[in-house]
């Protein structure tokens, strides 16, 4: 529990409702701000519920007056910092924090670059197919305080990103879980990878001999952090070979998935999994390697792979058109996500790219647009870093901050047998509200042709 009375929130999108929510269940002096207009929906719950709000900027006197501060993630705390340079950070906390200290239930926490939706969603499912009372929340579906204010589970499955892990504290899952690193967000970390590393590490930092690291044994930055950091929990590993890190207990052979996890074999044939790509068979991985710890036996874990289903914007094959694949992935904003897209087609590829770089390093899929893209189409307002890579890799390149002239380039361009793929590598906030947004919106304009 906190020992507190006064809470200021910042930030009225999911994460800060949900933590007004919570706050004001528990009986607490709740006040809520926005840099923006707050919307009129949730402005009528403010006032119905007696939370005192400012719209269109903060309030310092509330700032230095609380006595816990919840930051949304959206919301980079250097930049608060420098408009009120009297704030004290260690005032300031998550509401991943916030939630985790009024629930008793057993916590999964999944960061990473990539796979962290996807990862959750699965543990998820096999989890509650297999019976258990389960949630899922933080950076996917609802948040993890309005959660812990409407519900009452055994167990939380919990995506969070490297925002929602500036601001922890005490926060212990009993799983963490890291999919992998690469450079993603630099932006918010003064362009400085280092840094980014640090935030992500932070989901291992309190736990206890007890609780369990599970991270990707394919990935070097992952590796380097076992090497490099303290780490008091029980560390195992997934890997794409028996032998390619030694704390692998899972690993994929020939056609399977193997796992000698709690010294229980367990195999899974590939073409059981139900989702695309070599990042998928890691991702699944992941999974299975949370339902052996949760002992739950390999028949439950085998019948939920059957049943679940790919979540939308990612890598999602919504339509074929004259025998052209159109492929939503949205969800891509980074480079690293989109080097898993483009290796999971060995159709040629009109790739979609582009929205707000934020700090992009593009060499890595210089081979792989060689190899298989036949044409790029840059979708966002300034695309001059995309033409100035890649214009001299591929023989088409169409620029536009049109998604209706971006379906229709693709539409004239296609062959049967070719793939259209949104894939932007970017965020989508100069053009759509969020990548859900952007996606959609690549979806109802194919459903046009």
């Amino acid at each position: 529990m906190i020992n507190t009375k006064d809470i200021t929130i910042l930030g009225t999108g999911l994460s800060g409702l949900g933590s007004a929510k919570l706050a004001k269940k528990l009986g607490l002096n709740v006040f809520i701000s926005d840099k923006k207009i707050i919307g009129e929906k949730i402005k009528k719950y403010l006032n119905e519920n007696k939370i005192d709000f400012k719209e269109n900027g903060h309030d310092l006197k509330r700032l230095l007056s609380a006595d816990q501060v919840i930051i949304s993630p959206g919301i980079s705390f250097a930049d608060l910092k420098k408009r009120y340079p009297e704030i004290d950070k260690e005032k300031f906390i998550s509401e991943i924090e916030f939630a985790s200290r009024f629930t008793d239930a057993y916590l999964i926490a999944v960061t990473g670059s990539n796979g962290k939706s996807t990862t959750a969603s699965l543990i998820y499912h096999v989890l509650k197919s297999s019976g258990l009372n389960v949630g899922l929340a933080g950076n996917i579906g609802v948040s993890f305080a309005e959660s812990v204010c409407n519900c009452s589970y055994d167990f939380y499955v919990l995506e969070l990103s490297s925002f929602q892990l500036d601001h922890i504290s005490k926060f212990k899952p009993n799983i963490s879980i890291i999919t992998n690193i690469s450079a993603d967000h630099l932006d918010r970390y003064d362009y400085k990878f280092e840094n980014y590393v640090k935030s992500k590490c932070r989901i291992v930092k309190n736990q206890k001999n007890e609780d369990y690291f599970i991270y990707n044994g394919n990935c070097a930055v992952t590796k380097k952090i076992v090497k490099t950091i303290k780490i008091n929990s029980k560390i195992l590993s997934f890997a794409l070979s028996k032998n390619q890190d030694k704390n692998s207990l899972i690993y994929l052979g020939k056609n399977h998935i193997n796992s000698l996890l709690k010294k229980k074999k367990f195999m899974l044939s590939t073409n059981k999994i139900p989702i695309k790509g070599k990042h998928n068979l890691e991702n699944s991985m992941a999974a299975i390697s949370v339902a052996q710890i949760l002992k739950i036996s390999n028949e439950k874990i085998k019948e939920s792979f059957k049943t679940f289903k790919s979540i939308p914007h990612r890598l999602e094959h919504f339509l074929t058109i004259q025998k052209v694949k159109y492929v939503n992935d949205s969800k891509a904003t980074n480079v690293n996500s989109v080097f898993y897209a483009l290796d999971s087609f060995n159709e040629p590829i009109i790739w979609i790219a582009g929205g707000v770089d934020k700090g992009n390093q593009y060499d890595d899929l210089i081979p792989l647009v060689k190899n298989k893209v036949k044409a790029i189409i840059c979708l966002g307002q300034d695309n001059n870093k995309l033409i100035d890579i890649f214009s001299s890799h591929v023989d088409v390149i169409v620029s536009t901050d049109n998604i209706g002239d971006v379906v229709s380039s693709a539409y004239k361009i296609s062959k049967p047998g070719d793939v259209v793929l949104l894939s932007p590598a970017c965020a989508s906030f100069d053009l759509f509200k969020n990548f859900e947004d952007r996606g959609n919106k690549f979806k109802e304009e194919v459903r046009k042709l």
